[in-house]
């Protein structure tokens, strides 16, 4: 589900808000499987969320 609703879509194109849920998804499923389900830290998760902070960087430049 992307976070977009009125308000949601007139501050923010369609793009901003798909990377931003993909962002919020991320910061909460990591510490959830790493904390909670006893998981590793996997250096997966940090790839992840640099590719994340490039499309952060590259959809939300002006």
């Amino acid at each position: 589900m992307v976070p977009a609703n009125r308000i949601g879509y007139t501050a923010m194109d369609l793009g901003q808000l798909k990377i931003l849920q993909e962002v919020i998804t991320l910061s909460v499923f990591v510490p959830f499987a790493v904390l909670y389900m006893n998981q590793p830290l996997k250096w997966d998760y940090l790839y992840a969320a640099l590719c994340l902070m490039g499309a952060v960087y590259f959809i939300f430049r002006s």
